[in-house]
């Protein structure tokens, strides 16, 4: 690291001002490449294809994939449908009508990292789990307005929480969000739950993910046998939102909006 490299006690990295360009367009590209997924979700579509679809705009884009050959994983993408919370792993299974479904997606470009997910659906969107993405979006936009100079992690946590519980849904603890920038995952970790005024505080410079896992059902989760997909345990129907950001002097940058203004799947 070079000499201007700033680091906090906990160790969370403090970046220049003028690296917030590099992550912009990092995460443009991840944008985009989620804006142009839209049309691909359809009920008979195969998540394989949809992940082959990212893989090939991800190369045309003179970009690298964070995710091939990341602890061995072999794909693009993860796409996680219905009571699957993350890291769902692309295969010849086919959506069907009324499936919800996140697909994550981290870009390398010039060295930064883009990374953000959002929910899609196949097809109609039954009523229920049209208030779950709801509820999971509002959940992340509170949860960045809590992000500025002088709050702490816990007020982020807080925010998101104490929202997503008021609507009788349950944040999931096992997954977190996480420092990035010119590395993929760094401190800290970013917690979708907790108190006010707990954890370390924010400073001009952190970037980081929020990525709340929000549950209609309990908060549980197992990790299935592939080592990769994590299920709610009472099998309920889940989803996320991530955006990475950047906190500014007096607040913080989204570094991953959609240019298309389809970030959440039923607006725009």
């Amino acid at each position: 690291m070079d000499q201007k490299t700033r680091v906090t006690r906990e160790g969370i990295r403090l970046y220049a001002p003028e690296d917030f360009a590099g992550m912009h367009k990092a995460g443009r590209l991840a944008a985009e490449i989620l804006d142009r997924v839209i049309p691909l979700v359809v009920p008979g579509a195969t998540t394989g294809e949809i992940d082959h679809a990212i893989e090939t705009m991800v190369t045309e884009a003179g970009a690298t994939s964070a995710t091939i050959g990341y602890k061995g994983y072999q794909h693009a993408s993860c796409i996680s449908i219905n009571h699957v919370v993350c890291h769902g792993i692309p295969s010849d299974k086919k959506l069907k009508d009324g499936d919800i479904l996140n697909i994550d997606v981290t870009v390398i470009v010039d060295g930064w990292f883009g990374d953000t997910s959002r929910m899609y659906v196949a097809g109609k969107l039954p009523r229920k789990s049209e208030r779950l993405i709801d509820v999971t979006y509002e959940a992340l936009m509170r949860g960045i307005e809590a992000a500025k100079p002088g709050n702490t992690f816990g007020d982020i946590g807080f925010a998101i929480q104490s929202f997503v519980e008021k609507n009788r849904m349950s944040v999931v603890r096992d997954f977190c969000g996480h420092g990035l920038g010119q590395v993929f995952h760094a401190p800290p970790n970013v917690l979708h739950y907790g108190r006010p005024g707990t954890g370390p505080v924010l400073q001009e410079g952190m970037f980081f993910t929020i990525e709340p896992m929000v549950n209609i059902g309990r908060p549980e989760t197992k990790v299935l046998a592939d080592d990769w997909t994590a299920v709610t345990r009472d099998k309920s129907l889940s989803a996320q939102f991530e955006h990475s950001i950047g906190i500014t002097p007096d607040g913080c940058e989204v570094f991953t909006q959609s240019p298309l203004g389809r970030f959440h799947p039923t607006y725009g």
